[in-house]
């Protein structure tokens, strides 16, 4: 086998092996010149030799390197003259006990190759002959990483001839230039964000599922978005003035128990300052003629409902309007003397427009006081 054909044989053989794919890795090839000293098999009767050679090395992991190496000597004969060519390329599998960035980096080191024992007949005086052999080797050594590109390298290995059992020593020194390189794999993009469901009235009931839509903000609701009844009269909390009627009975729109009949119904013009629920003593004789039709019809109950325009916050006229109608009710059962319990207020906000808002003579209709005139059944 020539030497040529061997290397070759040796470069394939590294390039085979294939690293695990990883996030980032740091490969690094070492080119390896060494001198050293060989201690052959008696069985071969050759003298102890001075060995020089070079290797290419590729670090592929952190700990794990594979290596083709050359390696040649001119040894003399031990019971004779003449001295016979030693060559040999072998391919060594190589583990490392710490990371390449590590100033020590012992190792151990498995590998095969094909050795020839070549004799020089002219030095001999006789015919000669060549002999090839197939060695393994087991080794240990250490790499001393003086800088990320230079470093030093002492190896001592066992070599075992399988045609005729023998048994050589080789112990070396020697550099290494280091060439490496860092890959990193692009990182996966990341999964697409679904986009939230849309919940339109901010019930925190999507739209896809909501039964009520448009529920006033900050009510509670059930699942299916719509707004509580807690004491499943029909009137819903934020408009039931009798919670906890008992069950199964009739309630009016107030959610109070018994069934109420609007005969009557008196718009009292008062009107109240901005922002502000006080009613001055000019409107007593307006408020009077609600209290007077009560007086003429004791069978007969009042809500008071207040409205409101829909300029601001529909929450805030909610109350400003119950608060109007307070007022008026309050005016009502103190200075003109009807039973509180024949008087209701119920503040409804921006919900009962009789005109467009969209001008200023309709918000000003819908910024009213209602006296309902009722009689239950």
């Amino acid at each position: 086998m020539s030497i040529m054909r061997s290397c070759a044989m040796a470069a394939v053989a590294a390039t085979l092996v294939t690293p695990a794919i990883a996030e980032e890795r740091r490969d690094t090839i070492y080119i390896n010149p060494f001198a050293g000293f060989q201690y052959f098999d008696d069985k071969r009767s050759l003298d102890e030799s001075a060995t020089y050679g070079f290797g290419v090395e590729y670090r592929f992991l952190p700990h794990w390197a594979i290596e083709g190496v050359y390696s040649r000597a001119n040894a003399d004969h031990k019971y004779g003259s003449g001295d016979s060519d030693f060559e040999e390329v072998r391919v060594d599998g190589t583990y490392y006990f710490a990371g390449p960035e590590e100033t020590w980096n012992p190792y151990v080191s498995l590998g095969a190759g094909h050795a020839d024992f070549g004799n020089d007949s002219s030095r001999m005086g006789t015919s000669g002959s060549n002999h090839d052999e197939t060695r393994v080797n087991v080794g240990t050594g250490v790499r001393y990483n003086v800088t990320d590109r230079f470093s030093l390298r002492g190896d001592l290995r066992e070599f075992h001839g399988i045609d005729e059992s023998t048994f050589d020593t080789q112990v070396s020194l020697g550099f290494s230039l280091a060439f490496a390189r860092t890959t990193t794999s692009p990182s996966p993009a990341p999964a697409p964000v679904p986009a939230k469901p849309a919940d339109t009235d901010n019930d925190g009931v999507i739209d896809s599922r909501d039964q009520c839509p448009g529920t006033k903000a900050g009510v509670a609701v059930n699942t299916a978005g719509c707004e509580l009844d807690a004491d499943n009269d029909g009137v819903v909390n934020s408009a039931d003035q009798c919670p906890n009627t008992t069950a199964g009975a009739d309630v009016d729109a107030t959610g109070c128990e018994g069934v109420t009949e609007t005969i009557e119904t008196f718009e009292v013009e008062v009107q109240f300052p901005t922002n502000s629920s006080v009613i001055g003593n000019k409107y007593d004789d307006e408020i009077r003629r609600v209290a007077d039709f009560l007086k003429a019809h004791p069978e007969t109950v009042v809500e008071i409902g207040g409205h409101s325009d829909d300029r601001g916050d529909a929450d805030y006229n909610q109350t400003l309007s119950k608060r109007r109608a307070q007022a008026v009710a309050k005016r009502l059962t103190d200075a003109l003397g009807i039973d509180p319990e024949r008087v209701t207020a119920v503040g409804y906000g921006e919900t009962e427009p009789v005109a467009s808002n969209t001008t200023a003579e309709g918000r000003a209709a819908n910024r009213r006081v209602e006296a309902r005139i009722q009689v239950q059944r």
